[in-house]
């Protein structure tokens, strides 16, 4: 039985919930093929005709597009079915796997292939819910991926991923801003709070669970925390509330200030957007670096909207997709994995007109042809240059968005 102790207490919610609609008797499904990503053309030949259902967050419609392009390219390529399973909270997911987990339904799990980081992988990993250590770093294309200088492909919010979970993107957080209406926006979190006060109602961050509005949280944090030391490791319950003291302090002053007083927030960061591209708001943020290009080749924001990044660096970290232990398309998930790794898919991704998402590759160590497909890219007028970019500020340990998100609700969500 898994220990339920180690899930979020959000989450615990959505396990109940996941728990009751699980029927009494439970079906174990088809026995699960034993995979092995080292013999890479008995996981093609078991992944042919498999459907694979990929959970992924949808609130995006350029990425939910480009999941299904590549879709259509295993679908060609392979004979795997991918099938999309859209989500606004990933903790509902890990909910879901618990609940099998916990039905004794140790094969034939709904869950296939899901988008993931931070406090639900380390849910995941705690429980044993993942696929066997170390399939990640076995896939053909893992020994393209950048190791030595992105760091964050294999530690995942400090944890480290110890190949449970394969990258397929790199995030960091960065502002937009109208240069039209504010054509020089406040790069510390001190002038933030002061353009908030000399212009009410200008500034906003969507609700916490939402992992944008969370990272925002971290952001503050990071820079309010008398030692930021403390934030590599586990959250001290005997120091937490002295901890985050200073963040409420600083959130207390600035909602009064922000959109609707801070008595309402917008749901995620495609709002938020929509919020700066209706001028309701100066200042939004989107934690993908070409986020603000993409947006504006989609005509959802004029083209005098930049990107900023705050003085001492800003959040960044690398996302993934895991394999839960009793999926019942494994081959199919490693080789739609596997994919997601290639040049190709890693430099359409990468490609502001489809997405932006910046890659987890090592270009320079890619074939020339390989190499031209990102040289050829142009990344739109609105990204920041990776000097341009700054310096990266590491994720906090995952226990501690746990807890920032239990105390902010606590705190603001019934105002």
């Amino acid at each position: 039985m898994t220990d339920t102790r180690l899930l979020p207490r959000l989450m615990r919610g959505a396990l109940l919930a996941a728990t009751l609609a699980l029927p009494l008797t439970v079906a174990t499904g088809r026995a699960a093929e034993a995979v092995d990503p080292a013999a890479w053309n008995e996981v093609l030949a078991q992944a042919k005709g498999q459907t694979v259902y990929f959970h992924a967050w949808g609130g995006e419609p350029r990425i939910n597009a480009y999941i299904a392009w590549a879709g259509e390219q295993v679908k060609q390529r392979h004979g795997i079915t991918v099938e999309q399973v859209k989500v606004d909270d990933t903790a509902n997911v890990v909910a879901r796997i618990v609940a099998e987990k916990a039905a004794g339904k140790d094969s034939g799990g709904a869950v296939d292939l899901v988008w993931i980081n931070g406090e639900n992988f380390l849910s995941l990993k705690q429980s044993g819910l993942l696929m066997t250590p170390g399939w990640a770093t076995k896939l053909p294309n893992w020994p393209l991926v950048d190791v030595e200088n992105k760091p964050a492909v294999v530690t995942d919010f400090t944890e480290p991923t110890d190949g449970l979970e394969s990258p397929w993107g790199m995030a960091k957080l960065v502002f937009m801003h109208d240069t039209a209406t504010l054509p020089e926006p406040p790069k510390t979190l001190a002038a933030f709070a002061e353009y908030a006060k000399a212009n009410p109602g200008r500034f906003t961050y969507p609700q916490p669970p939402n992992f944008h509005g969370s990272t925002f949280l971290k952001q503050v944090l990071a820079t309010t925390i008398a030692d930021p030391d403390k934030l590599s490791r586990p959250v001290d319950p005997a120091t937490f509330e002295a901890d985050v003291a200073p963040l409420f302090a600083y959130l207390d002053d600035l909602h009064p200030n922000m959109w609707r007083q801070g008595r309402s927030f917008p749901q995620n960061q495609p709002a938020l957007r929509q919020l700066l591209a209706d001028s309701e708001i100066d200042i939004a943020f989107t934690f993908n670096p070409a986020g603000a290009s993409a947006a504006i080749a989609a005509g959802e924001l004029p083209d005098t909207v930049r990107t900023f990044v705050l003085d001492g660096g800003t959040i960044g970290n690398a996302h993934f997709v895991a394999i839960p232990f009793n999926a019942s398309a494994k081959a199919g998930a490693l080789v739609l994995a596997n994919f997601l790794l290639s040049p190709e898919a890693q430099a359409r991704k990468q490609d502001p007109a489809i997405w932006g998402d910046p890659t987890v590759l090592a270009v320079e160590r890619l074939e020339t042809a390989e190499r031209e497909r990102f040289n050829a890219l142009d990344l739109g007028i609105a990204t920041l240059s990776p000097e341009e970019l700054g310096p990266v500020i590491d994720e906090p340990h995952a226990s501690w968005m746990v807890e920032l998100e239990r105390a902010w609700t606590a705190r603001y969500a019934s105002q």
